[in-house]
């Protein structure tokens, strides 16, 4: 399977430094194309927020060039348990020299972190905190779910979703890669559609934008090339502003062709 891959990250009207960090990796092996995309999002409301994201970034850079080579000769069964290890060693670790780093500076510092590979017709995700991954393709998923106090407020039944989108709890992380002690990363696994959109993106990014809206964008029909996805991550980054939106703003997107 063939992929085209496109990004943009934006500072947004407000902030003087984007904490944002991402990673949009791609490899060949055996034939078979195998990309890594990473979106860490640092903590607006701390500081050296763009310290501890690129801290991230950069280990999984490592990971995919050191490691993963070796992991995908495996088979999948192997890979797959592999994958699932070494990523929760990366963000355990991650979590602990960022704190470390806080406390050598007195301050408090986090990210989160959104990680998605596809290989072999299959995708694996590790996700901590609110980026989010959505696939659009006869219709639309999330396929993440926000790690906030607004979310567990639905789940528990005391916030309709509609309410939890305006609730302030919506920017209350759960946890984050970092800040609040050892992060416990969901992983989802699914099958990769031919055809279909994969989108990371930080909060900054779908704040003011639907998910229709994000859809009808990201149309997978509609994209026939990479600079074609481009301009759409720019054009909605520039609608988000144009829109009132005062958080940095990062999207990575991903086909399936």
């Amino acid at each position: 399977m063939e992929y085209m891959l496109s990004y943009h990250t934006d500072a947004g009207r407000v902030k003087k430094v984007n904490q944002d960090s991402l990673l949009l990796q791609s490899g060949c092996l055996n034939g078979e194309r195998i990309v890594l995309a990473v979106l860490c999002d640092g903590m607006g409301g701390l500081e050296k927020g763009e310290v501890a994201s690129a801290s991230v970034v950069r280990r999984f850079a490592r990971w995919f060039r050191q490691e993963l080579p070796a992991l995908l000769k495996k088979g999948q069964k192997k890979t797959e348990a592999g994958v699932l290890a070494a990523w929760t060693v990366i963000l355990e670790q991650e979590a602990e020299a960022i704190a470390a780093y806080g406390r050598r500076h007195g301050i408090a510092v986090g990210t989160t972190a959104t990680a998605m590979l596809f290989s072999g017709g299959v995708y694996y995700i590790a996700h901590v905190g609110d980026g989010r991954v959505y696939e659009f393709g006869g219709g639309s998923r999330q396929l993440t779910k926000d790690q906030t106090l607004a979310e567990r407020e639905v789940e528990q039944g005391r916030l309709t979703r509609e309410e939890a989108e305006s609730d302030s709890r919506q920017s209350v992380l759960l946890q984050s890669v970092g800040a609040g002690g050892r992060p416990v990363p969901a992983f989802i696994r699914g099958t990769v559609r031919k055809g279909g959109v994969y989108l990371l993106c930080s909060d900054g990014f779908r704040h003011r934008i639907s998910t229709e809206e994000l859809l009808q964008a990201f149309c997978p029909s509609a994209l026939t090339a990479e600079d074609e996805m481009k301009a759409v991550c720019v054009s909605l980054t520039e609608l988000d502003k144009a829109r009132g939106e005062t958080d940095n703003i990062s999207v990575i997107a991903v086909k399936a062709v």
